[in-house]
């Protein structure tokens, strides 16, 4: 038998080396599926705070606004017990937001975006996020009982709303709107509460219009984003229709807009020199009508997002809070 060629080599080399063509390893999960993983022993810190959605504390903003209205900002240790308000709303708020996580992870891992959140992704595990979210939920009460025993009732009645929403609630068709929309409520009533000062009804008829306004928005625009598979991942958006909640979004905006024309008219002094209460009705009903029209453009996912990343509605904004805010402390 002879010396084996160069050629002959090279082809059994090539042989050898080669797997069979069926012998591919299938990919652990499929494109479109998580991986199955354990979450790391010791998630990274970033991630541990990004699971607190501190984008979401933005929300608590809303404690300003009774005291604000009332012009009481500048009074002794208002401000002291406002910030500690507003601590306690984000302290609570997280850890509700952590104990919604573990309990909506499975159904997370098939959204879009809440896949990546950090439970349903997979880098901070169930048992951390459930201890912390224990943990912040009640220093968030041990804060709220400084601040005053009417402050943690309304701190109290939060946590009982977000918890129920989380276990049924949020299963109930307008029922869930009604509920997420309390939370908005509660922080506005919250602010009035911490500080024992008077709410007005037409301040209270804004709160809650806006918020269900804001509300049916979201809705809507996680009916857009999720499409014909929205049901599967939140069941009561098997039940609306785009059109329900574009009825919802005008039917509660008109009444928002009206309540607070009327609560500006009924603020104004009997003699001012410039009508700054009635002038602020321009930016809030503007600020109204561009929230709208992103809203149809689909961008209301997301609340705090759609605010905080539109150039023109954070200018409305500051506008009308200057002008609500000189009419509030200068002409009283």
């Amino acid at each position: 038998m002879g010396a084996p060629t160069i050629e002959r080599l090279v082809a059994e080399g090539l042989e050898t080396s080669l797997p069979p063509a069926d012998s591919t390893p299938a990919p652990a999960f499929a494109p479109d599926e998580p991986a199955r993983r354990s979450a790391p022993a010791v998630p990274a810190a970033r991630e541990v705070l990004r699971a607190l959605r501190p984008k979401q504390w933005a929300k608590n903003v809303l404690i300003l606004a009774a005291p604000g209205a009332a012009g009481v900002l500048t009074h002794g240790d208002v401000i002291g017990k406002v910030a500690l308000a507003f601590l306690s709303f984000c302290l609570v708020a997280s850890g509700t937001y952590l104990l919604n996580d573990v309990r909506d992870m499975e159904a997370d891992r098939r959204h879009p975006t809440k896949r990546h959140r950090p439970v349903a992704a997979y880098l901070v595990h169930e048992r951390l996020a459930v201890v912390l979210g224990i943990a912040l939920i009640a220093v968030g009460l041990g804060v709220a009982a400084i601040v005053r025993l009417e402050f943690l009732l309304v701190v109290g009645i939060y946590i009982a709303i977000t918890t129920a929403y989380t276990l049924w609630l949020k299963h109930e068709p307008v029922i869930d709107i009604v509920a997420i929309a309390s939370g908005f409520i509660l922080r506005a009533v919250a602010g009035g509460v911490a500080v024992n000062v008077p709410l007005s009804r037409w301040f209270l008829i804004v709160a809650s219009f806006g918020s269900l306004f804001v509300v049916s928005g979201k809705r809507h625009g996680e009916h857009i984003d999720l499409g014909d598979e929205g049901a599967e991942v939140r069941s009561t958006l098997g039940a609306y229709s785009r059109n329900y909640l574009q009825y919802v979004w005008t039917m509660t905006s008109g009444v928002t807009v009206a309540a607070y024309c009327l609560w500006a008219f009924d603020m104004a002094p009997k003699s001012e020199s410039v009508p700054l209460y009635e002038l602020s009705i321009v930016p809030f009903v503007t600020f109204i009508l561009r929230y709208a029209m992103l809203l149809e453009q689909g961008h209301g996912g997301a609340p705090e997002d759609v605010v905080l990343g539109d150039r023109i509605l954070l200018v409305l904004a500051a506008i009308w809070v200057a002008v609500f805010g000189a009419g509030v402390y200068f002409l009283r």
